[in-house]
């Protein structure tokens, strides 16, 4: 198993948002202009947090928004938001936030594989750090481990 594909509509290097509800709309507005989602997909990663709290934030510096799989996922997808500020989710030990990867699955074990995938990657523990500092799409790729789409340069 690999990460799913990573394009460059995916990413959004050097955001602004001025709260945890802003970088989630990004980390979701990136899903969409993937294609991996509708747009209202965002809303329910919101929804998620607001009922179950921040345990999305899942290392210091790192969220990990996701909801359930419903009509609003068209296929799996990843997407990755650096914040240009940290912005704070409510976790009592791994805010603030500076990295924000939104994750879509269309069924249950897809989300098991891709989180455990992920969590791959995150056992570096520079990986937050060195995330937030890249400055390009490529470098993202690069340092996830992800591929480009077929068509976007690697």
């Amino acid at each position: 198993m690999t990460l799913p594909s990573l394009p460059d509509t995916a990413i959004r290097v050097g955001a602004h948002a001025a709260d945890w509800r802003a970088a989630v709309r990004e980390a979701g507005a990136a899903l969409a202009r993937s294609g991996a989602t509708r747009p209202s997909y965002a809303d329910r990663m919101i929804e998620v947090i607001e009922e179950f709290g921040a345990y999305v934030v899942v290392a210091p510096g790192l969220a990990l928004a996701h909801a359930r799989p419903g009509p609003d996922v068209l296929h799996g997808g990843l997407s990755v938001v650096t914040l240009a500020e940290p912005v704070a989710f409510g976790h009592p030990h791994n805010d603030p936030v500076r990295v924000v990867v939104g994750l879509a699955v269309s069924n249950a074990e897809e989300h098991v594989a891709s989180v455990a995938e992920l969590a791959n990657v995150f056992n570096d523990p520079t990986a937050v750090d060195r995330l937030s500092a890249a400055t390009s799409s490529d470098e993202v790729r690069q340092l996830l481990g992800a591929a480009a789409p077929a068509g976007e340069r690697a």
